[in-house]
This record gives C-alpha cells, structure tokens and sequence, in this order.
C-alpha cells in the first residue's frame, strides 16, 4: 500500500473536493488531504485517507501537506468573498503559497490547480481577478518546470451537494422563469470534472502540462434560455416554460442592492455586481482548443442527464420538494 503514490488535496471538504477525494479513492490513491477539522461526510463512508490538519495561510501544514507527494490537487479557493482583497488572500496567496511549498520540498510533484472558467476574463469581477491571479502565481513558481503544472479552468460545475446551483432548478420551478441573459454557457456535470481532475492527477506517461478548460459533451455550451428548459423539464417535465426577460441594467442594479446589504450585514454574498457582469457575459463557451485532450478523459454526462440527476438527488436529500 506505501508503494502507492501520494495524490495530496486542498479544498477536500469543498463541492468539487467532496466528489474528487471519492473518484481519487476508487482509482487507487493514496490519499493526504487538508482539512481544518477532521472531515465526517457520508459520501465518504468507507474510504481512506491521511488527514492533516491547517488551511492554505499554515506553512507547517502545506510543509506536512507537500512532503513526499508525487501530485498536488489544489482545489481550494473561495466563489464569494466580501471583497477584492478577500479574494485575492485565498485564490492568489494562498495559490503562491501551495505552489513554492510544493516546488521547494517535492521539486518533481506535479501541481494541478482548479481555477475556473472566469479567469479568461478578469476585468469582470473580483473573483475572475483572483482566480486569473492565482494562476500567474502558480506559473510564476514552476517557471522552470512548467510541464509539471497543469491548470484546469472549469465552467459552471453542478451536481449532488452543490447549494450554489440550487438557485436555478428553485427558478425554473416558477410559472414565469426569468431570463438574465442572452449568452451562452459551458457546463459541467460534477462527477464528470472530478474525473477529469482525477485521470490527470493519476495519469502515467505524459505530464499533461498547460492550461486546459473542461467542459461537458456539449463544449459549445448552451443558451441560458435553452439551460433554463433543461432545468424546468427536470423539474416539472415542462420544457416551454414562460419566460420574462430581465434586462441587462436591472441585473447589475440587484447586484449593486445585494453587494450592498452582504456589506451591512457583514456577509459575503454569491449574488454580487461582480457575478452580474459575469452572467451578462455573451461567451462562457469552451472551444476545441482549449479542452482538455479527449485521450486524457472524456465526458460522459450531458445537461439533460446530469440536470435529471441533480434534481432527483435534491429531492431524496429534502433540498427540493
């Protein structure tokens, strides 16, 4: 079993962490993840792993984490912050962070760093600003080694356990559905990008150095209207819901009203100006340029499916009626 080698993980006990840890486990891992406390899901029952215990700002921690790894899945980061420098402390730093103490104590370890989708556009908000960051920082420290770092640049990622998307399959329940948005949009079931990160982690014979975006079998991405029947047809078998268009400026208003009140009330909201400007962006589409190589992994979940499937696994967990 010690002949195996070491995959270690951040943000195991994050969304995309939770399905990861699980699809490394059944590959064979052998599994050292960071966790701030001892982590207890019921997705996990039965599986194996070291635990050590700290966050991205313990050096004694990332030191432990990296020490005698061959990969480093570095899947934390934070989706909503209550500003820019917020941001910037989790997805840049603590990214820089992860990159060195990993080039310094396992200077053959291949590092994979989950940034998103939004980092080609980073003038859009805060979060794009930070996830773009945070890969320059991740170069910057493999500048003389970079076909052992690899950066995946996922879409919007879905599935069971995810209370972000939720939002979405509760909207299109309505008998008017709101439309947002004229753009179109990549995606990606969860099970799918956890197998994505998991055949590079563990893949032998090639390092897979670069940028990758993932996508599911549909790369060229959906328009919301066509995302939003999908989601109504899951939800309630109807897929001609009635839409109202919501313009463009009353969006980015309700994201100003919503930055504003996270800011009196001392929370960090999802809904910010900053993931306004990103919704209303016309091209979250992933070209065949920048996928990952089809022989490295392959989806397998469309939208229809995967919409299906989330929405029963809401259901029998009590998220959704």
């Amino acid at each position: 079993m010690n002949g195996r080698p070491i995959v270690a993980v951040t943000g195991a006990t994050g969304f995309l962490g939770l399905h990861l840890v699980a699809t490394l486990a059944r590959s064979g891992a052998r599994l050292r993840i960071l966790a701030r406390r001892p982590p207890d899901h019921p997705s996990w029952t039965g599986l194996t792993f070291e635990t050590v215990r700290g966050g991205l700002e313990d050096p004694d921690a990332l030191a432990h984490l990296a020490a005698g790894a061959q990969v480093l899945v570095h899947a934390a980061g934070l989706i909503k912050a209550p500003d820019r420098n917020a941001f910037m402390a989790i997805n840049r730093d603590g990214t820089a962070r992860v990159a060195s103490t990993l080039r310094r104590l396992a200077p053959q370890a291949r590092l994979i760093v989950v940034s998103s989708l939004a980092a080609r556009e980073p003038q859009l908000s805060d979060y794009a600003a930070s996830k773009r960051a945070g890969e320059e920082a991740a170069r910057q420290a493999y500048a003389d080694a970079p076909g052992q770092l690899a950066v995946l640049r996922p879409p919007m990622i879905y599935g069971p356990w995810d209370r972000e998307t939720l939002a979405i399959f509760r909207t299109a329940s309505r008998p008017v559905v709101p439309l947002v948005s004229d753009g179109r949009l990549a995606a990606i079931h969860v099970s799918d990008a956890a197998g994505a990160l998991s055949a590079v982690a563990t893949g032998t014979g090639a390092s897979y150095g670069g940028t990758y975006a993932l996508a599911d079998t549909e790369p060229a991405g959906y328009a919301m209207a066509e995302m939003m029947r999908q989601a109504a047809l899951a939800m309630r078998g109807d897929a001609r819901p009635r839409f109202l268009r919501v313009p463009g400026r009353l969006l980015l208003a309700a994201g100003q009203a919503s930055s504003w009140w996270g800011r009196v009330r001392g929370i960090a909201p999802i809904f910010t100006v900053g993931k306004a400007r990103e919704i209303l962006h016309p091209d979250w589409t992933v070209t065949p340029g920048e996928l990952l190589p089809a022989s490295v992994y392959q989806p397998a979940v469309s939208l229809a499916q995967g919409f299906r499937d989330t929405v029963g696994w809401y259901r029998s967990a009590g998220w959704l009626p």
